[in-house]
């Protein structure tokens, strides 16, 4: 491959001129005649055993042409955009074919390419960090949260209804003194203070006896569900058959063996106080990426093509597809369920998208400035990670996600880790106090505080799961360098006019 000419046509888009050398052409045309002759049937030879001559003098001297120039294309494009010192941007490509024949092929590619970026101060970085102090109070809430869900229902005697009370009633709606459709029921269980019942309703069912007889009258919100009665009042006759309240049983050694696995109350708490200081330590954690990211983004200078985020978009579209997929559900019937419009779905992404691209654009930038490449031990640790996550094995995962990006990945995730750890911290209810620099603990998210593996799969594992599985949230949402991926279009050799072809950043 020559790189012949490189031309910046407009901002983040750039021509390439590309010769292909006929030793090299050559070569490709042999290489496409083996791998077809078994196709190829000639008059007085066996089926697959025409020699290339004759072949070529039947059906013409480029015959193969195309096809040869298809298997040359992606690494030609690939290594005319690493010699040029581009990275792609993701969109379409334009294709130009100058010529072809036996002194070679020469072609022209036109893409877009991803925009020059600067990068403000990343490290000391100030952020403020939740507490992770889990106090009596909280346990106590939680215990009682428990026994409320344990608690049961007893008849009530002796006083009239009240919020928080369980009530078993009958019902029977009204509207211009005509019953409608769904509006009568019986025995019906409805805890007052719920907000189960449309507004007014609940609130005129308190300060009553069980065995009353009584009126509700209420107005349907004009925007329920049944359009024939939106904002339409309503009478309900009610007869009102029990009232009951919830009995909490008593929190004691004997409640914990009931209700979890622990013998003691002691242990109970411990176990709570665990878990609630392990939430606040991944919530702090979030709060402060989340600040670090939004710095982050501040300082970066870029002209984004809009394309990057047209791609993110996508992608986004895509991975909450699978994620529907995976509930047996799809897109489509989801987009009917809740009435939404595919333009406005795929819009509502953009602003994560522009998030999404942005910080990886800044961390990229940061990689490249601290030299944050990973190792190749590094780069098969990540690869035989992946095959645990997916099930899959080693070269399955390396057959579908090239080394290139997942060093990419990688180095993204070392820029978000020194980030991190060169913050100015301080703790949130001592804002004042003196600044406490690298104590960001590292964790598995990047900057949303969004799982590192958080479904960036867009296929089953067994198909291209893991080409997106090791980006990091926000941290490293859009693709990395991916030359192979920006070049893998076939152009279509046979004809002279631009055409364009898509990227394969599929």
């Amino acid at each position: 491959m020559i790189l012949k000419n490189k031309n910046n046509v407009e901002t983040n888009r750039y021509e390439l001129e590309i010769s292909i050398p006929a030793d090299e052409f050559e070569a490709a045309v042999a290489r496409v005649f083996r791998r077809e002759s078994k196709k190829i049937s000639v008059p007085g030879f066996r089926k697959g055993k025409a020699p290339r001559s004759i072949v070529e003098r039947m059906y013409g001297e480029n015959v193969f042409y195309e096809d040869a120039l298809n298997d040359l294309y992606p690494t030609a494009v690939n290594e005319a955009l690493e010699e040029a010192g581009l990275e792609p941007a993701g969109g379409k490509i334009d294709f130009d074919l100058v010529s072809i024949g036996k002194e070679g092929a020469e072609f022209k590619v036109t893409l877009t390419v991803k925009p020059e970026v600067e990068i403000g101060e990343y490290k000391g970085l100030k952020a403020e960090r939740g507490s992770t102090e889990v106090t009596d109070d909280e346990i106590n809430e939680e215990i009682n949260k428990m026994a409320e869900r344990n608690a049961r229902l007893v008849g009530v005697t002796g006083r009239k209804s009240k919020k928080g009370d369980t009530v078993i009633f009958d019902f029977e709606g009204f509207i211009d003194d005509k019953p409608f459709e769904g509006g009568k029921a019986e025995n019906y269980t409805l805890e007052l203070g719920s907000g189960s019942f449309i507004p007014g309703f609940e609130e005129q069912m308190e300060d009553r006896d069980a065995g009353e007889e009584f009126d509700v009258n209420v107005t349907f919100p004009e925007n329920y569900h049944a359009e024939d009665i939106n904002g339409k009042p309503a009478v309900f006759k009610i007869k009102l058959q029990e009232i009951k309240e919830k009995e909490l049983p008593a929190i004691d050694d004997e409640f914990c063996k009931d209700v979890s696995e622990f013998d003691t109350l002691d242990e109970l708490k411990a176990d709570i106080k665990h878990k609630a200081e392990h939430r606040k330590e991944h919530e702090s954690e979030d709060k402060v990426e989340l600040q670090l990211v939004d710095q982050l983004i501040g300082s970066l200078k870029a002209e984004i093509p809009d394309v990057m985020y047209e791609t993110r978009i996508d992608e986004n579209v895509r991975d909450f597809d699978y994620r529907l997929q995976m509930q047996g559900m799809t897109l489509k019937d989801y987009l009917k369920y809740t009435g939404a419009e595919e333009k406005d779905f795929r819009e509502s992404f953009r602003a994560q998208a522009e998030r999404q691209v942005k910080l990886r654009l800044a961390l990229e930038k940061i990689a490249k400035l601290e030299n944050l490449y990973p190792s190749d031990e590094e780069t098969d640790a990540e690869y035989k990670r992946l095959a645990g996550v997916y099930n899959v094995s080693e070269a399955r995962v390396k057959s579908v996600i090239p080394a290139y990006e997942v060093k990419g990945d990688l180095a993204v995730g070392k820029a978000m880790e020194l980030v991190k750890n060169s913050a100015e911290l301080v703790d949130e209810a001592k804002s004042g106090a003196k600044s406490a620099k690298g104590t960001a603990k590292k964790s598995t998210k990047a900057a949303s505080g969004t799982k590192a593996d958080d479904a960036k799969a867009e296929k089953p594992a067994a198909k291209k799961t893991a080409a997106k599985s090791t980006k990091t949230s926000e941290a490293s949402e859009d693709k990395p360098a991916a030359a192979k991926k920006a070049a893998s279009s076939k152009p279509a050799a046979k004809k002279t006019t631009s055409k364009k072809t898509e990227d394969s950043e599929k």
